[in-house]
């Protein structure tokens, strides 16, 4: 029966964000006074969405530290989590590099160039992000939503449990009733998932108009053939190989949350989402407490690939040469801000424009990639979502052979 459920969820969303993106483009003119409608109910399903993430993450976590039941398997899940989120992402930025170099998308384009006051993000800022994630005031990390630092305090929490015993016992209790009381409210909000995607394609969709649509068309369609490549070879591959499942069932059972992805642009929001899937999946909490969020905040594989992909065309339309040394650069440079580009809507801007600084590209490309923004966020949060569920059914089954590993010795 819950299977059934999850089945007719899956085509309603799929229903929901098909006329969400059809209305959204008929909807300049005869429709429009239904905009502000629409962009209400969008933002109150994504403030739903929203109230359960942080509550969710940090109890999930720290209950899930404390069922592993020792500190160095932590540090075991957490290193193969890094590792695997590192190693895609460093293979998404090569693929999305060379693939367009070697097809010569924008060669021969002309684009008019319009200045854009977009701040670029600084590339000292990663050493920042690592000075900074053990929060001085765990309140105010929850407060501006800094997932890191929500993730790091999660772990020291959890840890301590492990060190304390049994005096832990009553917080466990607190922390297991919350994340119980999260995952319910996440459920009840997720029967409303199909009207939330159809008005937050619709807003975005209206947003930008069929003009936009039209505009880059080739490079955005040849974008997302890759990222689906991506997802079908390096996920599935993750998927069938090391982690023993079955496509259909795992591609079926991650519909809802890639659905979720595509229609609100935010791998944060569809957290929840994401959580629910795995606990479908048979993903043990203790794994998918720690790798959905780190996922979440550091794999951004997709967001490498358009990155790379626009970098490529620009370079090429504006007649700017890439030479290897200046590729080798990129390369490493998309990886580190990939990784800490945010999980929220339009959070790539700031990194490309600190990317095409790097590359040499005049600022005036920043107008047209804002365009077509949108369109590649879409994709892009969709790829990773899937990435990182494929982590966590992966992770089932390397984590249970160390621990019988560790129980044989």
């Amino acid at each position: 029966m819950k299977h059934r459920s999850a089945g007719k969820l899956t085509h309603a969303i799929f229903v929901g964000l098909a006329l969400g993106a059809l209305f959204g483009l008929f909807m300049p003119g005869r429709y429009e006074f239904l905009l502000p409608a629409i962009e209400l109910v969008s933002a109150i399903y994504m403030n739903a969405l929203r109230m359960m993430i942080y509550p969710l993450v940090f109890c999930s976590l720290v209950v899930g530290v404390k069922g592993i039941g020792s500190i160095s398997m932590t540090g075991k899940i957490g290193a193969q989590t890094i590792a695997y989120f590192v190693g895609t992402t460093l293979l998404a930025s090569l693929l999305g590099l060379f693939l367009p170099r070697l097809l010569g998308m924008g060669t021969g384009v002309s684009i008019e160039l319009a200045e854009s006051a977009v701040e670029a993000t600084r590339f000292s800022s990663l050493l920042d992000t690592v000075k900074n994630l053990i929060p001085a005031n765990p309140v105010a990390a929850f407060a501006d939503g800094d997932m890191l630092q929500v993730l790091v305090f999660a772990i020291i929490v959890g840890v301590a449990c492990l060190a304390v015993g049994e005096k832990a016992a009553p917080f466990l209790k607190v922390a297991e009733a919350v994340n119980e009381i999260s995952i319910r409210i996440i459920s009840v909000v997720m029967y409303f998932t199909p009207q939330g995607v159809f008005c937050s394609i619709a807003s975005v969709m209206c947003a930008n108009g069929a003009g936009t649509l039209a505009a880059l068309a080739g490079v955005v369609a040849v974008m997302y053939a890759v990222m689906l490549a991506y997802v079908l070879i390096v996920y599935g591959g993750v998927v069938k190989l090391v982690g023993r499942c079955s496509l259909r069932r795992f591609f079926g059972g991650v519909m809802p949350a890639a659905l979720n992805a595509l229609g609100t642009c935010s791998s944060s929001a569809t957290l929840p989402i994401s959580k629910r899937c795995a606990d479908e999946l048979g993903v043990p909490n203790e794994i998918s407490a720690l790798a959905l969020p780190l996922g979440a905040t550091i794999n951004m594989d997709a967001v490498s690939i358009a990155m790379s992909f626009m970098i490529v065309f620009f370079a090429n339309a504006c007649g700017v040469k890439l030479d290897l040394g200046l590729l080798a650069v990129v390369l490493l440079s998309n990886t580190l801000l990939s990784i800490g580009t945010p999980g929220v809507p339009g959070g790539a801007i700031a990194s490309f424009a600190a990317l095409a600084a790097i590359a040499g590209l005049p600022t005036g490309v920043m107008g047209v990639y804002i365009s077509v923004n949108m369109l590649c966020d879409m994709g892009a949060t969709c790829c990773n979502v899937l990435g990182d569920l494929a982590c966590a059914v992966a992770m089932k089954r390397t984590v249970r052979l160390e621990r019988r590993g560790t129980e044989a010795s």
